[in-house]
């Protein structure tokens, strides 16, 4: 081969060695690279401090099956499929583009271990995988620069369209294919005129028809295009390398480093600053976030790794529902505020101070408007994260004064009461007096002395809404059936301030969390079971201390299983059953079999899903103090969500959540579809079927 075409680590150019541009092309890219890096990881020095450096173990297998495995991308199926191609032709050509660079000042330079069979496989793989990277750079290219899928739309308030960097890339990535492959067909070209032994080459790659394309080109002109093809696609890799970092790309660069540090947890909340206890909290001159640099190391990485593919806010309820919040756009707008005052042109440009986030490049309208679902969270392929980065402005927001009117009574009232609603404490357990239901029920009480190896967690809105209560009833009457002996704490109970932590008034939840932990552990209760998910990832994920908590879908479920609870067949025909998973069950706690097993327990019972179910749930937009929230909005989650169950044929909506409950009954009135469609609440559904 060597006497064929001579090689870009022996040509002349105007009597100057050309390895010498071999030499210089690399040096120049890796410093220039090295310079960028360097700048780009100032603001993440600066940053406060995040605690991501353990549980080692879990955190390589989420490298494993997330970025390397390719995990969440099929969830869109063609992108999906279009990403994993170009994943795994860069992780197969990066080998071949790494010997190319070494080739131009090292004549026939080959890795060890990659001559013989070894490479022979390796060269059949790459032409391949090169072969395919080029097709879908193209298919992706005219997808986005024609087609142009509604979620890489960029409505004006957020800036320019990425569509011209994105096609930009795809041409660089298409440019390097057709240069290794111009490279390679150069010299088999030219050996097959001279009957000389050529590198195999597989039919129809990009390699095989670039030499039958120049099977009679001149051997000089080939040497020529031999030698331009190498420094093109020298030339080309190094400016993609350097281009990286200036813009979305840079998540080729800290995509592992970001999966590597996701978060392992789902549910739990981040604490006001890592390294502060909790009874320090007050010596803090400030709470939350308020200026990019008071974001953690972790979630500045989370800026420069998102890939802007859209998924987050296309599967966002809030931006669904026409609310001024794009996930995808809290990312991208804080990147670009770090990019710029963090410059990298022109050298040795000065930092400069950002202006406060909120009402520079965040409104409050668009912090406020987040439910903290999580599907965002749940569908981001590069395991960014967003509700701790909103709760973190709300607490910066609420460290100002800065409160929504419509949240600062229902705030107020749970400091005063224990609840948002305002009302005496000692009416908390009326339900459980109710002379009708308590005729047939008995109800232990904490508060009047007595004891239970299970307490029974009611929360607030099961408490004091009327319509809720009948949800509280219904537990009591199941957990009874049940043979499980239980209790409730009555007025010694407070709110479990679930959405108090999540809206950002951290010392009110912790207030709220003595309290009741000190109530829980004098109960003597050996375990807890709520009805309300919000409360039960509250005492799951925000508690320490206290017994284990479940869900009452897990304990009517065991019940079953163990057969102390029967279930009679279904009672009403005609209905077509379909189950809305609650954000705080679901996607927070991974409770989705559970609630469908007990329904699918219910003999005759016709259940449908949604469209969007289980982990893709949409959430209602009723979790806790968002009842109280009014945000702007074109249309309601509950309503969108009532629609989706009208459009899956049913016509009762079973969910396992009081809030769900709430707003789902209202959205259906809203829809216009009272009479035709129906809510209920799991636990009210198997009390109706219990085999007493």
């Amino acid at each position: 081969m060597e006497t064929v075409l001579i090689s870009p680590a022996k040509a002349w150019l105007f009597f100057i060695p050309t390895w010498i541009f071999s030499f210089l092309i690399p040096l120049v890219g890796v410093a220039v690279f090295t310079y960028l890096i360097a700048l780009r990881l100032a603001p993440l020095v600066r940053a406060a401090p995040d605690r991501r450096f353990d549980r080692i173990p879990e955190r390589l297998m989420q490298v494993l099956k997330i970025w390397l495995g390719q995990w969440r991308h099929p969830r869109y199926m063609l992108a999906g499929v279009l990403h994993i191609i170009l994943f795994f032709g860069f992780l197969t050509l990066s080998i071949r583009s790494s010997q190319m660079v070494i080739l131009g000042m090292v004549d026939g330079f080959v890795f060890p271990g990659f001559g013989g069979v070894i490479g022979t496989i390796y060269d059949i793989l790459r032409q391949i995988m090169a072969t395919a990277v080029f097709a879908v750079a193209v298919i992706a290219a005219v997808r986005r620069g024609i087609f142009k899928p509604a979620r890489y739309a960029v409505p004006a308030r957020y800036g320019k369209d990425h569509t011209a960097e994105a096609v930009f890339v795809l041409g660089l990535i298409g440019t390097l294919m057709v240069t290794e492959a111009l490279f390679d067909a150069s010299m088999a070209a030219a050996a097959h005129q001279k009957g000389m032994h050529a590198e195999l080459l597989v039919p129809m790659s990009l390699a095989w028809i670039f030499t039958q394309m120049m099977a009679s080109t001149p051997v000089e002109s080939l040497q020529t295009l031999h030698l331009v093809a190498y420094y093109l696609h020298d030339l080309t890799f190094f400016f993609f390398l350097c281009f990286l970092p200036l813009g979305k790309h840079f998540h080729v660069v800290t995509s592992i480093f970001n999966v590597f540090f996701m978060r392992l947890d789902k549910g739990n909340v981040k604490p006001v600053r890592y390294g502060v206890a909790d009874d320090k909290l007050d010596d803090l001159e400030s709470f939350g976030v308020k200026n990019i640099e008071d974001f953690t190391w972790k979630h500045m990485l989370d800026f420069y790794s998102c890939a802007d593919c859209g998924r987050c806010s296309d599967n966002c309820p809030a931006n669904a529902a026409g609310r001024p919040l794009s996930p995808r756009f809290i990312t991208i707008k804080a990147r670009d505020q770090i990019f710029k005052s963090y410059p990298v042109f022109p050298i040795g440009a000065p930092i400069t101070k950002a202006p406060p986030l909120i009402g520079g490049i965040f409104s409050e309208a668009e912090i406020w408007s987040c439910t903290t679902c999580g599907a965002c969270e749940q569908e981001c392929p590069l395991g960014i994260e967003y509700i701790d980065k909103i709760i973190d402005l709300r607490r910066g927001m609420v460290d100002d004064g800065n409160v929504p009117q419509s949240l600062q009574k229902p705030l107020s009232a749970l400091e005063k009461r224990g609840n948002p609603w305002g009302k005496m404490e000692k009416k908390r357990a009326d339900w459980a007096k109710n002379k009708e239901f308590a005729a047939d029920c008995e109800v232990k009480l904490v508060e009047a002395g007595d004891t239970a190896e299970t307490l029974y967690f009611v929360d607030s809105i099961t408490s004091y809404d009327d319509r809720m209560q009948m949800i509280a009833q219904a537990t009591a009457r199941v957990l009874s059936a049940a043979g499980i002996d239980f209790a409730i704490l009555g007025k010694e109970e407070k709110d479990s301030g679930h959405e108090v932590r999540r809206f950002g008034e951290e010392m009110l939840f912790q207030d709220l969390r003595a309290h009741n932990t000190e109530m829980i552990q004098e109960s003597g209760a050996k375990r807890i079971v709520t009805a309300d998910p919000h409360a039960f990832n509250a005492l799951l994920k925000d508690y320490k201390d206290i017994p284990p908590t479940e869900h009452i879908s897990q304990t009517i479920l065991r019940s079953i299983r163990e057969g102390r609870l029967r279930l009679k067949p279904i009672d009403t025909e005609g209905k077509i059953y379909t189950y809305h998973d609650p954000c705080y069950l679901g996607r927070h706690n991974n409770l989705y079999e559970e609630p469908r097993e007990v329904l699918d327990a219910i003999s005759g019972l016709h259940r449908v899903e949604m469209t969007r179910s289980r982990d893709r749930s949409f959430c209602c937009g009723g979790g806790g103090l968002m009842l109280f929230y009014e945000p702007e909005e074109e249309q309601r989650m509950g309503v969108i969500r009532v629609k989706m169950a009208a459009d899956a044929g049913a016509n009762v909506i079973v969910t396992a959540c009081p809030f769900c409950l709430v707003n789902i009954e209202d959205a259906i009135k809203v829809a216009g579809l009272e009479g035709k469609m129906e809510a209920i609440d799991l636990v009210e559904l198997v009390e109706r079927h219990i085999e007493r």
